[in-house]
């Protein structure tokens, strides 16, 4: 039992031994919640003697799975399989391969990214005559995916849709793009979940299965659940009732991505009888640090409550300026940096924070100049680039030759003379025949239409023939080589000599590198080999934050890409009204607000040693000069906790205690602002929301597709019937929003 409980405090070692029943874990920023959770696995093997197997842990991302397996190990002396130890996708994925049949699905089901969902969504509006400027692809796949996250199939939104012209278009589009996934034998990213979650409703035997398999539930991050995911936790864990969950209702900032904070707020009334855990010391930051953290999210009402402390000492308060311009914070950014990497600290302790991308424009260019080394999280993942997805679709369709879409995305890559009148010719065949496209090309040669292109479609069919029989019979890696060669992708981008072509193929072999460490990682998360349906689904279930990173180098990202993450000294930029809370969070509703606080609070938290907050006087951001606000949040933190210094011209922060509604002195002229009172005006298009029909003087009526930005400055982008796509800034653009 030392073993397990040994380096404990108080209130993790209640976690740990927490008997049966429901369980809520409300773990503070730094509190240790990995390790309650590494430890309570280890307690239910080796005291309460739980099988593994019996055992579901879901946690937000693989790197986080692999880390918790990792230090479980550490506690027995030895690696032990925790088969259903993942991501919720991940999980679910694994139940749906072992009863696929129940939903009309065969074993070897690939399932799509968000490209090839782009992809299928062009399809299906072709299908139907619908103009994709009308409805863009993109607000389609995020409306369906979103769909998918509240379990509303396409009948439930027809239904729930109608009479508004638009969402009834996308409900269109939304079935015959089900029916479609379901041809192709594949499933999205969205499906996953709601396709185990109706599963288990309407499949009684399937469901007493898994119910009585899984004698305890252990979940990660339950603050970022969404309907989907408390569904299928709720479900599973109905007949023994053993749901332990940890998360922190102050970290809760996906609401934009389907997340629901009732879930956690609400757990002490969905489970009776629940014992509630408090983790609230902390063992990352300063007090300093965890006080002005404190200051800001007590001002959120949808909250349980608790205290973040810290045996780690004072440390320096918190780094307040007014830069300025945006120019000004860059620079006295990187020019901190520098001053303390000479004095011998290394890059990787520094981590610049901001609230939208845009805002890494300046940053970067002052970091180029002093050359600091810089990688900005949030770029392009490694498998969605085209090279390496051709690679793949090649794997893919080698596996699973009802897939058209990879099928369209390869049968001319590299090119061999396949125009798009013919792969629309065999597309329309396999249409009429209720095939697919693959079979119809096999046999390219028994329709007339297609005899002008037999040879150069047989060119292709023979080379995804040799690797199909390849695939069945060589390991993952010798197929690789097998589909480098056949493919002539590799010679594709030899011939071109390129430098960007070199690029390419260095990404290609890296891709090899992917294959070989997933070998080796495969048995330890499956107990089995790895098959190439395991890595492909694998590659589906990867996401930016599985990634490794080379260093040191400062790393900049957004807020929400920090969560999880730690840096010695972390720097907060654009920390001003309508930038940070953003204009639609102050417009929109308070919960809007009060995620955006919590999103602050996040962003304090990952501080160990040192915080800067930044605002500025004026900042250009999308082309336009504008001047705001500090933002409230600088206001909600008590002066005596921090250290100001103003360079140029602007707002400041007095250091007298005001009232509480108008928070620790910000003033302006030497006067208290009332933090109610700090709005920002929009203008002109401001108001424009996604999906909305406009019109313009100039270039006529439109769609919304989607904007970027806050305020007067925020960037819209309109899909025009007769002019195309335009990028419009909101303080010009004058846009009419049109009645549907």
């Amino acid at each position: 039992m030392d073993t397990i409980t040994g380096k404990l405090n108080e209130m993790q070692k209640k976690a740990v031994l927490a008997g049966d029943g429901p369980v809520l874990i409300l773990a503070g920023a730094g509190s240790g919640k990995t390790r309650v959770l590494t430890h309570r696995l280890a307690y239910l093997v080796m005291e309460k003697n739980v099988p593994p197997q019996s055992i579901m842990a879901i946690t937000f991302t693989n790197k986080a799975a692999r880390e918790i397996r990792t230090r479980v190990a550490r506690l027995f002396g030895e690696s032990v399989w925790f088969p259903w130890a993942g991501t919720f996708h991940s999980i679910c994925l694994k139940m749906l391969k072992m009863f696929p049949d129940s939903l009309g699905y065969r074993e070897n089901f690939v399932i799509y990214d968000q490209e090839d969902q782009k992809t299928l969504v062009k399809d299906c509006l072709k299908e139907l005559n619908m103009d994709s400027k009308i409805f863009p692809p993109r607000m389609i796949v995020h409306s369906i995916s979103r769909a998918k996250d509240e379990l509303i199939d396409p009948e439930k939104y027809k239904k729930s849709n109608e009479g508004d012209y638009r969402l009834s278009g996308v409900a269109e589009v939304y079935e015959l793009y089900q029916k479609k996934l379901l041809e192709y034998n594949a499933m999205d990213f969205g499906d996953l979940i709601f396709n185990a979650v109706t599963m288990l409703e309407n499949f009684d035997k399937i469901r007493g299965y898994f119910q009585n398999l899984f004698r305890h539930i252990l979940i990660d991050e339950y603050q970022d659940t969404n309907l989907a995911q408390y569904k299928l936790a709720n479900i599973l864990s109905r007949i023994h009732e053993n749901i332990f969950v940890v998360g922190d209702d102050d970290q809760s900032i996906y609401g934009w991505r389907g997340a629901d904070i009732r879930n956690i707020l609400e757990f002490e009334k969905d489970y009776k009888g629940c014992l509630t855990i408090r983790l609230e010391q902390n063992y990352r930051s300063t007090k300093n640090i965890l006080a002005a953290a404190n200051d800001v999210i007590r001002n959120n009402a949808r909250r349980k409550g608790k205290t973040l402390w810290s045996e780690k000492g004072d440390g320096s308060r918190v780094q307040c300026m007014t830069a300025s311009n945006d120019f000004n914070e860059a620079e006295k950014v990187a020019s901190i940096i520098a001053e303390e990497t000479e004095k011998g600290r290394k890059l990787d302790e520094f981590a610049v924070l901001y609230r939208v991308n845009a805002q890494s424009l300046r940053l970067e260019q002052a970091l180029k100049t002093r050359n600091i080394s810089y990688k900005v999280f949030g770029g392009t993942s490694f498998f969605q680039r085209k090279e390496v997805k051709d690679i793949i679709a090649y794997m893919k369709l080698a596996l699973n030759p009802d897939d058209n879409v990879q099928l369209k995305r390869i049968i001319n890559m590299p090119r061999r003379g396949i125009g798009k009148t013919t792969v629309t010719r065999i597309e329309e065949i396999a249409a009429s025949l209720g095939s697919d496209m693959y079979d119809v090309a096999i046999r390219a040669g028994d329709y007339s239409i297609l005899r002008s292109a037999e040879n150069r479609v047989k060119e292709f069919t023979v080379i995804i023939e040799k690797l199909r029989k390849a695939a069945k019979e060589l390991p993952v890696d010798d197929f690789y080589d097998m589909v480098i060669e056949a493919s002539g992708l590799v010679k594709m981008y030899e011939a071109e000599g390129t430098v960007e072509a070199r690029s390419r193929i260095g990404n290609i072999r890296e891709l090899k590198s992917a294959i070989l460490s997933s070998m080796e990682e495969f048995p330890e998360l499956t107990g089995d080999e790895m098959t190439l349906e395991g890595f492909l689904s694998n590659i589906a279930l990867s996401t930016d934050a599985d990634e490794e990173k080379e260093g040191p180098y400062v790393s900049i990202m957004t807020l929400h890409s920090a969560k999880g993450l730690e840096f010695p000294t972390v720097f907060i930029i654009g920390m001003e009204e309508g930038i940070f809370p953003s204009y639609q969070s102050i417009t929109e509703s308070a919960d809007r607000l009060e995620e955006e606080r919590r999103l602050c609070y996040v962003g304090i938290t990952r501080a160990m040693d040192e915080i800067y907050l930044f605002n500025t006087s004026e900042r250009t951001l999308y082309g336009h000069t504008q001047r705001n606000l500090p933002s409230r949040f600088l206001a909600e933190i008590s002066p005596t906790r921090m250290e100001y210094m103003s360079s140029g011209r602007g707002y400041g922060y007095g250091r007298k205690k005001t009232t509480r509604s108008t928070g620790f002195g910000l003033t302006r002229g030497g006067k208290p602002i009332d933090i109610a009172s700090l709005k920002v005006e929009a203008g002109g298009a401001a108001d424009v929301s996604t999906g909305q029909r406009v019109s313009h003087r100039k270039f006529g009526e439109g769609v919304v597709t989607s904007s970027e930005g806050t305020g007067e400055d925020k960037m819209i982008v309109v899909e025009f019937e007769e002019s195309g796509t335009k990028r419009l800034m909101a303080s010009y653009a004058k846009l009419k929003v049109l009645e549907d």
